[in-house]
């Protein structure tokens, strides 16, 4: 491993992996994965975008250390997390003698993480998968935990599984490949942490530069790991946590039709959202309230909600989302930046009040 690279481990005992964060190390792969134990056959799971990009580099990797391997694009974006595309996916798995001695390889965005993950968590009763995130939002959150999963019409995410990665490799040259729409909605999900558990990478958001994307993403990844590590499956509900903003950025995801608005987008209007609930029920100041509007906006991140996204469909969404228990509202709230906790005194009168505030301009 090159000196520049940072290693993040994920401790869950007999299933603990690393985390290999460094700008370049995609060229790396081969060996990383070689020195990790998984001499196995490899099948990369990637989209048409970045098979374009990246797709022969990282066979070429494979091939100087002795993996063979072969390669499965499909198309990109959210629609692509569907039960058509796993199965797509899983026939050409099999049409190319990919068994449980093999090892696939999830290569881009969050998108193919969670598609490829869900599928090498049920093709041939399971096999081992690497993460290979491509974007910032894939860096900083969806390729480390495990989750796994494609969406209904009813909701996002709600078919799936947990299914730890045996690797996770990113490199963050890879970012510099991004559209600026692409890689703020990835800068979302930094702001999130900012307000759950880091509030200096709030202020690391006034000024970001490809050289200090390197240091947020550990920074991330390391909160990330430690909150896995303490709850893998959801079940204390520390992992809750990480759902600030989303319990309502999915509902709104789902509501506007899947693609309209990306990830980011949605979840940005989702913390707008319970950041106003965080004034009424948390304490939170109507300041720091304020500042976090002004982070999404410096982002072009959007903050007032379109009218034709009808609260009704977004509260059928929301209320179909897999984070709600036997019916019972539990929402992430922020009393202060750098923490929050889960309310379960959250009404569904309220969370229809947080959706119709979004519609509301801010000075």
């Amino acid at each position: 491993m090159s000196i520049s690279n940072r290693r993040v481990t994920v401790p869950l005992t007999n299933r603990s992996y690393d985390v290999v964060i460094g700008p370049g190390i995609l060229e790396q792969a081969g060996s990383l994965i070689r020195d990790a134990g998984l001499n196995r056959p490899i099948a990369v799971v990637t989209d048409e975008r970045v098979e374009e990009l990246y797709g022969q580099k990282l066979i070429a990797s494979f091939a100087a250390a002795g993996f063979s391997s072969s390669l499965h694009v499909v198309s990109g974006g959210e629609p692509a997390k569907s039960f058509a595309t796993a199965e797509e996916v899983s026939e050409s798995l099999a049409q190319a003698g990919v068994d449980r001695s093999s090892l696939v390889v999830a290569l881009g965005g969050g998108v193919i993480g969670d598609l490829a993950g869900f599928v090498a968590s049920i093709f041939a009763r399971g096999i081992p998968y690497v993460q290979i995130p491509t974007t910032v939002m894939a860096q900083v959150d969806s390729s480390v935990g495990g989750k796994t999963a494609i969406n209904l019409g009813a909701g996002k995410n709600l078919v799936g599984s947990f299914h730890q990665p045996a690797l996770v490799i990113i490199d963050t040259e890879t970012l510099t490949t991004l559209g600026p729409r692409e890689r703020n909605e990835g800068l979302a999900e930094v702001i999130k942490y900012g307000v759950i558990a880091d509030r200096s990478l709030l202020d690391a958001m006034e000024d970001v530069s490809q050289q200090s994307l390197t240091e947020i993403v550990e920074r991330c990844v390391r909160i990330k790991a430690s909150i896995v590590a303490e709850d893998e499956k959801e079940e204390s509900g520390k992992r809750a946590l990480l759902n600030f903003g989303h319990t309502i950025g999915h509902g709104i995801e789902s509501a506007a039709g899947y693609g309209k608005l990306l990830h980011g987008e949605a979840i940005s209007l989702g913390m707008r959202a319970a950041g106003w609930l965080s004034t009424k029920f948390a304490g939170l100041q109507i300041g720091d309230y304020h500042r976090l509007i002004r982070l999404l906006r410096q982002l072009s991140l959007p903050v007032v909600l379109q009218d034709e996204i009808p609260t009704a469909a977004i509260m059928e969404r929301v209320f179909a989302d897999k984070k709600f228990h036997r019916g019972e509202i539990r929402f992430v709230l922020t009393s202060e930046f750098g923490s929050a906790f889960v309310s379960e005194k959250i009404t569904r009168t309220d969370l229809e009040s947080a959706v119709e505030s979004l519609r509301e301009s801010i000075a």
